[in-house]
This record gives C-alpha cells, sequence and structure tokens, in this order.
C-alpha cells in the first residue's frame, strides 16, 4: 500500500515537472531563434522572389508566391524588388508601343496595387494619344492650308469700244456696185500681219474688184477715203451679257466727204480692235449689213461678206482652243456698202480690257 502511494507521488511529480519545463525560459529562446530563423527564411524568399519576378510579371501578373512572402516577413524587401520588377516591364511595354495591363492577386497587400498604379499604362496610352492628337492637327492645318485660297478682286470689263470710221466718195468700184447676198471666203482665214484682213478672192457672185481695191477698206489712203474715230458704248442687258446696238448705223452724217446727196452718209467701213481675257464659256454674236468679219486671236471666227441684209453670225470661244485665263485679240471689220439701210449689233459675254 505504502509502496504504491510512493509511485503514484513519483508519477504526478513527473508530470508537474515537464509541466514546469514547457512553461521554463529555455524554450521562450529557443523561439526567438526560431523567429530568427524564419526571418532568415523570409529574407531567402524575398530575394528568391526578387530573382524570379521578372519572369512572373513578364507574363502580366504579380506571382503569389511573391505576395505570400511579402505577407509573411520583409515587406520592404518585398516591396522594392517588385516595383523595381514591374517598373522595368512597365517602361519595356511603352518602349515597344503595346498597352499592359498588371493584375494583382486577391491575397496582395496594398502594396502590390500602388506598385501597379505605378506601373500601369496609362503613360504609354496617354503618349499614344498625344501622338495621334498631333497628327490630327497636323492633318486639320493642312487642309485649312489647301482650302485658304485667294482669287482677287474682280477684274472690270472694258463698256466701251475705240472705233476707226473711213468715208469713201461715191464712185469707189466696191460700194454701190454690188449687191446681193451672203458670200464667205472672200478674206483669208488668217488675219494679216498689218492686223487688217486679206484679201482671198472676188465672190461668186462676184462681191469684190480685187485685191488693190479692197486693200484701201482699212488703210487711209488720201483722196481715197478719210478717218475718224468714235466710242461704241456697250450696255450690260444682264448679269456678264454687254450689247450695242443700232438699227441706225450712220455714225458720219455730215462729216468727212458728207451725204454727197444722200440722206445719211453711206459708204464707211468700220474697225475695232481689243483685247478680252478668256474664261471659258464666252460668245459673240454680231448682227448687221454688209460684210461683217470677226478675228479672235488672229483667226476668222465669223464670216458674214457680201453685200445683204441684216444678218447674224456666233460664234463659241469654247471652240477656238484657247487657253482659259489667257488674253487673246479681238478685231472686229464691217463695211456699209449699199443705201438702202444700215444696222449694227454686238452682243457677248467677253470681258474685254478697258480701253
Amino acid at each position: 500500500m505504502l509502496k504504491t502511494e510512493a509511485r503514484s507521488l513519483t508519477y504526478t511529480l513527473t508530470f508537474l515537472g515537464a509541466l514546469n519545463l514547457a512553461c521554463s525560459n529555455t524554450p521562450i529562446e529557443g523561439t526567438a531563434g526560431a523567429s530568427e530563423a524564419e526571418a532568415s527564411d523570409t529574407d531567402g524568399s524575398a530575394s528568391a522572389a526578387s530573382d524570379t519576378a521578372p519572369t512572373t510579371t513578364t507574363a502580366g501578373s504579380v506571382s503569389n508566391s511573391a505576395t505570400e512572402s511579402t505577407v509573411s516577413g520583409n515587406t520592404d524587401g518585398m516591396t522594392q524588388a517588385t516595383t523595381d520588377d514591374v517598373t522595368t516591364e512597365a517602361l519595356t511595354s511603352a518602349g515597344t508601343g503595346t498597352t499592359s495591363q498588371l493584375e494583382t492577386s486577391d491575397t496582395g497587400t496594398s502594396t502590390g496595387p500602388d506598385t501597379t498604379d505605378t506601373g500601369t499604362s496609362g503613360d504609354t496610352s496617354g503618349g499614344t494619344s498625344s501622338t495621334g492628337g498631333d497628327t490630327t492637327t497636323t492633318g486639320g492645318d493642312t487642309s485649312t492650308t489647301g482650302g485658304d485660297t485667294s482669287t482677287g478682286e474682280p477684274v472690270d470689263c472694258g463698256l466701251q469700244l475705240k472705233a476707226t470710221i473711213r468715208d469713201f466718195k461715191v464712185g469707189h468700184p466696191d460700194f454701190q456696185s454690188y449687191c446681193c447676198g451672203v458670200v464667205t471666203g472672200l478674206v483669208k482665214a488668217d488675219l494679216g500681219a498689218d492686223k487688217k484682213p486679206a484679201f482671198n478672192q472676188v465672190g461668186n457672185p462676184k462681191m469684190l474688184t480685187d485685191a488693190p481695191t479692197f486693200n484701201q477698206w482699212y488703210n487711209t489712203i488720201k483722196d481715197i477715203n478719210m478717218a475718224t474715230q468714235i466710242v461704241l458704248d456697250l450696255q450690260e442687258i444682264q448679269p456678264g451679257v454687254f450689247s450695242y446696238q443700232n438699227n441706225a448705223f450712220f455714225p458720219i452724217d455730215d462729216q468727212l466727204f458728207g451725204n454727197e446727196g444722200n440722206n445719211h452718209n453711206f459708204h464707211f467701213t468700220t474697225e475695232i480692235h481689243t483685247l478680252f481675257a478668256y474664261n471659258g464659256g464666252e460668245t459673240f454674236t454680231f448682227t448687221g449689213d454688209d460684210d461683217v468679219w470677226v478675228f479672235i486671236n488672229k483667226k476668222l471666227a465669223i464670216d458674214i461678206g457680201g453685200v445683204h441684209g441684216n444678218t447674224a453670225g456666233m460664234v463659241k470661244l469654247d471652240d477656238l482652243g484657247l487657253t482659259v485665263g489667257q488674253t487673246y485679240p479681238l478685231d472686229v471689220f464691217h463695211a456699209e456698202r449699199h443705201t438702202t439701210q444700215s444696222n449694227f449689233r454686238i452682243d457677248t459675254t467677253i470681258c474685254s480690257v478697258p480701253q
């Protein structure tokens, strides 16, 4: 009985001794040592994470192992490692012009999102947008420049035509001798070097005597003719249409050789020279009697030769092979050869140079 109680007391003391050992200072020092070891392990983990982080962030995310290391201990070390890696990736992405978006795992600390913000693609996309904006602005400037045109002040059209009138005496072989009808081809198609119509043929029926007498028509020759100058005033009868009309065209009544027994001074010629700028689409119409020849750019454009009644001729300048913007000569020659009537009318959209 005594031996049994002594054995029980021994077990009890042994248990209490073990319990006391569990609560003693010696295990606490061991725990501190374990903590230091753990810290050392954490540093190693951080270092390892730093070495492996570039490979992980290349895939566009922060690895779970790096996040776990940050939570367990050396947060500052891991933050530096992760930030360096993310920044490197962001700059690499910016250099290649691509946009990368970092994803942080749910277990990451606030350090992870801050790092992600540091390495976001905002700068990269912003730079791209800015470049695009510059391109758009440049295009706008080019468009504005291209659209900025200047036509200058409109050129005033000449509303007066100077005309030379030559009066012939009664008895000239080409006046009051021939009748009647329109005969073309009396003059050559090209204006003469002296800016006068050149004799071509007498016509059929005959309308001219010969070349020497015809050459007197538009040259002032003593005892053959007398010359004076008049001005024909054009009227703009509608926008861009200029007209001169006279159904009793006797500009030298009682002048020069006089009427010579007639009610008007018949037997005269009219000569007009002017310049105009060709804009495209112009027309020129002459209506009258008797002979009328109109030369444009020194080429015969209207041919109404012969002794005849009131007759019209019209030319479209677009048919003459002219160049828009160029200036050309306009030469008009007319003759009143019969003591019946005298009509003279011009209608044109040509803007002649002021004389």
